[in-house]
């Protein structure tokens, strides 16, 4: 099996997560909105994506997994078509918000899935994970960059399109993909779980993305609907109105699972995956790892952009070290998983990237010279590809092959919602700081920081290798 098809994928996903950001401007203008309305648009891709992540990844049983990692493509591909020959902004929501946020949850746990079932040893899936994570990391980080420089050049509607022609060449080279033989059976769709689960993490992740605009715990604003204010600023924030309505609907889920266990069905995740402690601890690192990462690169390019007045091109640049040592350390993945076992490597990981967080913010002042930032930088995204390998591989080779469709969502969904955290949590910071500078950047770059540090004692407290049984399928 190439791999190449499944990195490409990968690479797509991501950029499309962030090459919006610096196009919002210029797509407001010319389809006669407000910024406001095209965050909206993004903020509903990510809801999208992250709510049907789970059932997504369910459908690999179903449907089967190449079948379902190409149809993710095709309707991936109509959606960025759609979004392209948009007149307003209905049908760039329903573009790109709707149909690559579907997309996107059809065709990402397939990659990983295919990775882990036809990798025959723990180095040579590394070293596919390896691939598939620098080209997520690059998509990521190219985002900006690319989509300045196509903005610019050619328009944001070529920014669409040329995610259009990546997917059609995607589409071709999965023709090589093989699956193993599924299973005689085909299980049936859990669809109670699906609608419980994607409405629980909706809200969830919806009250986080409110942090940015009314804070972590008190509220900088009246929360009004329908002219109604319903918490008033200096009341609790709403962030908590929606985790609770989405906590308390994923308890609703939790307890459908158990239900549908105890009746002999088979429920859209198991109960006794959340009970293994090394498949609890990997996910919690994943969650870490894309929170720094992604909460890292939004603090640097806010600061990069708004303090020293750099545009979108100027700031990808600057964070080419960042990409360099995640490529680097990804590209190495399946070497030092032969030499070091994967609990190691997400340890040193976090020493590394918490090292680039300690540099960044000893070196890199208002008026310090572009070279200021690049050990930190470096050292950063080398320990974040380092522990993104390792912990996937940790994950999803902790489950045998009949549970990667369940593993696999879940694992994808705590990622994209360490990604929506770390943003989110970055910006309230800077949000609440009384005028922008240094020193609010400071703090923003200390609190993830912070939550590295609680991704180490996470990674610390993972058994030995060969400790306890491996997660049931």
């Amino acid at each position: 099996m190439t791999v190449l098809p499944l990195a490409l994928a990968q690479f797509v996903a991501s950029y499309a997560a962030t090459t919006m950001t610096v196009a919002v401007s210029a797509i407001a203008a010319d389809l006669g909105t407000t910024v406001l309305g095209v965050q909206t648009a993004i903020t509903l891709f990510t809801l999208t994506m992250a709510s049907l992540m789970v059932p997504g990844s369910k459908l690999t049983d179903v449907l089967g997994r190449k079948r379902c990692f190409v149809a993710g493509l095709v309707v991936y591909g109509a959606g960025a078509l759609l979004a392209s020959a948009a007149p307003g902004p209905g049908l760039l929501i329903l573009g790109y918000s709707l149909l690559e946020g579907i997309g996107s949850a059809l065709m990402i746990p397939p990659i990983y899935i295919l990775v882990t079932v036809t990798s025959s040893d723990v180095g040579t899936r590394a070293r596919r994970f390896g691939v598939v994570s620098g080209a997520g990391a690059l998509g990521a980080a190219a985002g900006p960059l690319v989509g300045g420089l196509v903005t610019t050049w050619f328009g944001w509607r070529a920014s669409f399109l040329l995610q259009v022609l990546l997917v059609g060449w995607i589409v071709l080279l999965a023709r090589r993909v093989t699956e193993p033989p599924r299973p005689p059976g085909r299980p049936r769709f859990d669809v109670a779980g699906a609608v419980l689960s994607a409405a629980g993490l909706f809200f969830v992740v919806f009250g986080v993305l409110q942090s940015g605009t009314y804070g972590w715990f008190v509220s900088r604003a009246d929360f009004v609907v329908g002219g109604v204010v319903l918490l008033p600023a200096g009341g609790l924030s709403p962030l908590w109105l929606f985790a609770g309505i989405g906590a308390g609907i994923l308890a609703l889920f939790f307890a459908q699972v158990r239900a549908r266990e105890r009746a002999g069905g088979v429920p859209l995740v198991p109960s006794a995956l959340f009970r293994d402690r090394v498949t609890g601890l990997g996910l919690l690192t994943q969650h870490v790892q894309w929170l720094v990462l992604q909460g890292s690169f939004f603090v640097i390019a806010v600061f990069l952009q708004q303090v020293r007045g750099y545009d979108a091109i100027e700031t990808g640049l600057m964070l080419l070290p960042a990409t360099i040592g995640i490529l680097g350390s990804s590209a190495a993945a399946g070497r030092m998983a032969r030499r070091h076992s994967q609990r190691r490597l997400i340890r040193g990981g976090f020493v590394l990237a918490i090292a680039g967080l300690a540099l960044v913010l000893a070196l890199v002042r208002v008026d310090s010279g572009v070279a200021s930032a690049v050990p930190g930088l470096f050292l950063l995204g080398a320990g974040v590809g380092i522990m993104l390998t390792a912990s996937v591989n940790l994950v999803q080779s902790r489950c045998p092959d009949s549970a990667q469709g369940d593993i696999s969502g879940v694992s994808r969904c705590v990622s994209n919602l360490g990604s929506s955290v770390g943003t989110a949590l970055a910006g309230s910071v800077l949000a609440g700081a009384p005028r922008p500078g240094g020193t609010s950047f400071a703090l923003a770059l200390a609190t993830l920081g912070i939550a590295a540090v609680a991704g180490l004692v996470a990674a610390v407290l993972l058994p030995r290798p060969g400790a306890g049984a491996p997660a049931p399928g």
